[in-house]
């Protein structure tokens, strides 16, 4: 019984807790009125009634008409009647005035409690009804609140830029999905056009044979890499499970030197500088970074040219030579299947998620990774371990 008489609403109570407030207020006002004019107010009207004090003789209603009082006794008996119907009639008056101004000041305060609960909560009702309507079609709405600064404004602002994060999010996630869907359906499409060929003409040719042989080879090759590549993007969004002490510079040079042989036959010359560095972190995962990064620099190169690699004061460094991109596009190889040109499935093409999983793997590592055009052509992408 006594919840159901509870307010159930955030309006109703801020109203119950400002009307309340308001309403101990005025009872304490009240209080302290009533009880500074009652003090000494007997010793006040008395001074007052004492310069009107009657000098004829008085009778007392205790003594025979015959008695007659002394005009000090008439006086003082007088005095004490008068300031006793003059306090009590002035203490009444002065509840009744109160009790008056209490039931008034009580109504308005209910509503100006009403009121300003409306008025303060207002952004939360604009927010809860923005938030209702939203869906994965409509992400793009903001509430935009038209307000002075202030907590709610602060709100209203912060769920504004969650739902500009969760925007990008969504929006990546599905390019993601779309892309994944057309990097793996073209190897399908080709293990089928191979076997349909193969089929077409079941005659014993090698040669077809052979073809047929080499491009369901490749094809299933790419979707391997592929899929591989999602995976470990996919680990590396979940974090690291089994951080340890790692030498990153050990590494680094391992993974260079692993490159060697490729540098060498497209007549690109690899550079090092490394300071030890130590990084806690998952080793795997670090020689992967390292890995992608090497093998996007030289994928993306030119004949002739050079990949300089760079560790000091725990920042990794790797910058090529290659094709201009532009300033704008550079930050944008760290998404998913993003690259600079359309991709022609040639052989040795890579999946487009080579920067991504360094991107995933040093976010994982609680490190930034960033990326700029070189002026004379080329990349240098950056990542900086806290």
């Amino acid at each position: 019984m006594i919840r159901r008489l509870l307010p159930t609403t955030e309006r109703a109570r801020l109203t119950a807790l400002y009307g309340g407030l308001l309403l101990l207020a005025g009872c304490l006002l009240i209080t302290v009125i009533y009880l500074l004019v009652q003090d000494g107010l007997d010793s006040r009207i008395q001074d007052a009634v004492s310069h009107a004090t009657l000098d004829r003789p008085v009778s007392t209603p205790d003594d025979s008409p015959d008695d007659i009082v002394p005009p000090e006794r008439a006086g003082r008996y007088a005095q004490t009647v008068t300031v006793e119907a003059v306090t009590a009639t002035t203490l009444s008056r002065l509840l009744t005035v109160c009790a008056l101004a209490f039931a008034l000041y009580t109504l308005l305060s209910l509503f100006l409690a009403w009121w300003m609960a409306g008025r303060v909560l207002r952004p939360v009702g604009v927010i809860a009804t923005t938030a209702r309507k939203l869906s994965g079609q409509n992400l793009h709405q903001r509430i935009d609140l038209k307000a002075p600064p202030g907590e709610l404004k602060d709100l209203a602002d912060t769920f504004d830029a969650m739902l500009e994060r969760l925007e990008r999010l969504v929006t990546a996630q599905q390019r993601f999905a779309a892309n994944a869907a057309h990097e793996l359906r073209t190897p399908l499409a080709i293990q089928r056009a191979a076997a349909e060929i193969g089929l077409a003409d079941p005659g014993p040719d090698l040669e077809r044979v052979r073809w047929i042989r080499r491009e369901l080879l490749e094809a299933a090759d790419s979707s391997e890499k592929l899929i591989d590549s999602l995976l470990l993007l996919a680990a590396t969004d979940q974090g690291l499970q089994r951080p340890e002490p790692v030498a990153l510079d050990e590494i680094t040079a391992s993974v260079t030197t692993g490159f060697s042989d490729q540098a060498l036959e497209q007549d690109i010359s690899l550079h090092l500088a490394l300071e030890p560095a130590t990084i806690t972190g998952d080793p795997v995962l670090l020689r992967h970074l390292v890995r992608n990064l090497l093998a996007n620099a030289l994928t993306y190169n030119r004949p002739g040219g050079h990949v300089h690699i760079s560790l000091a004061d725990r920042a990794l460094r790797i910058t090529n030579t290659g094709p201009v991109i532009p300033s704008h596009i550079a930050p944008q190889l760290f998404e998913p299947f993003r690259r600079l040109t359309e991709r022609t499935h040639t052989p040795g093409e890579g999946t487009g998620l080579g920067l991504a999983i360094v991107a995933s793997i040093a976010h994982a590592h609680h490190a930034h990774a960033t990326a700029h055009a070189n002026e004379d052509g080329g990349l240098t992408v950056t990542i900086t371990f806290l």
